[in-house]
């Protein structure tokens, strides 16, 4: 059974950095493409970031893009998201996804097949 864990939520002030994981067991995820998406209270999951099931592309929504780093350690089953220059609206659950084996980037909900349980961020102003 495939299991996504996301850990490094947190409270932290505008202008600050966190630093996500999303560890992966029960796949290797090295040959799966993975994605971080966010869900703020009263508004629907939203993508964030995505990188291919080779490292090679990765892709980004564009209130993150320049701030946001996705990353991927296959040695550890581990993704992660660097998050510097945090503003207030990018207070939300994150929760990383995996796509399809050797297939497309996650950039849509409907393209994930497992989601991790999500951790909490929160920027305070």
């Amino acid at each position: 059974q495939v299991q996504l864990v996301e850990s490094g939520g947190g409270l932290v002030q505008a202008g600050g950095s966190l630093r996500l994981a999303c560890a992966a067991s029960g796949r290797t995820i090295s040959s799966y493409s993975m994605g971080w998406f966010r869900q703020a209270p009263g508004k629907e999951r939203e993508f964030v970031a995505a990188i291919s099931w080779s490292g090679g592309a990765t892709s980004y929504h564009g209130s993150v893009k320049g701030r946001f780093t996705i990353s991927r350690d296959n040695a550890k089953n581990t993704v992660y998201l660097q998050m510097n220059s945090l503003k207030p609206e990018d207070t939300a659950v994150y929760f990383c996804a995996t796509g399809s084996r050797r297939g497309a980037m996650v950039l849509t909900t409907a393209s994930a097949d497992y989601w991790g349980q999500g951790t909490q961020v929160t920027v305070s102003s």
